[in-house]
């Protein structure tokens, strides 16, 4: 990716723009495998691969199935005084949803469960029609630009954060067992880490910007 002194006359369609630290630049699309990178900041700019978009829909197909799959089975097991309870997620994030506290658990269970659910299908909605080669869905750019929006706050990594140090906290007081949704969470947030790695949003918004002709 090159700087040119001067873009004012450039197309909009030849230039792109780092998200990081603003820096304008000619558009050189990479061959699949290379990358075009910031020379400010260093950021990837576009990163095609080789059937990425087959790779991303499935990891957002298994993210679907662990997110619904993890909101139900039980994700802990404490036990002490000869007494047990197990907890799901959903029943976690809900736990404070009487009296005033209603709108942070509606939050918590946003941010947990519903934000990175919404997301997973939007990338579906867009994405598939593309990888088939046909005309991007109805309202796709719209679509594909609220998950972008959402992606910050989807924020399943600092729930598994804050469950490992609640956890460290817990373990000398109770026995703590794992359950079956604390593995899929486990593997979900390796999952939606891998997904965003194999995005070129680039690439993305080219196919939706210019459609291939049928």
């Amino acid at each position: 990716m090159t700087s040119a002194p001067a873009l004012t006359d450039a197309p909009l369609e030849e230039l792109i723009v780092c998200p990081v630290c603003d820096a304008t630049y000619r558009l050189q699309r990479p061959e699949k495998g290379e990358q075009a990178v910031c020379t400010r900041c260093h950021k990837v700019l576009i990163a095609p691969r080789a059937k990425a978009g087959m790779q991303i829909i499935a990891l957002s197909v298994a993210t679907v199935v662990l997110i619904i799959a993890a909101s139900v089975f039980p994700f802990l097991q404490i036990s002490a005084a000869g007494r047990s309870n197990a907890v799901s997620i959903l029943d976690a994030a809900l736990t404070f949803a009487d009296g005033p506290l209603l709108v942070l658990a509606l939050f918590t269970a946003a941010f947990i469960i519903f934000v990175p659910l919404l997301r997973m299908l939007l990338t579906l909605y867009v994405l598939i029609p593309v990888v088939r080669d046909r005309p991007p869905a109805r309202h796709a750019i719209a679509a594909f630009r609220l998950s972008e929006a959402m992606r910050p706050w989807s924020m399943a990594e600092i729930f598994a954060i804050g469950c490992a140090v609640a956890l460290v906290k817990v373990a000398d007081l109770a026995t703590v067992n794992f359950g079956p949704a604390f593995w899929m969470f486990g593997v979900l947030v390796v999952l939606v880490i891998a997904q965003d790695g194999f995005m070129c949003r680039w690439s993305v918004w080219n196919s939706l910007e210019h459609p291939k002709k049928q």
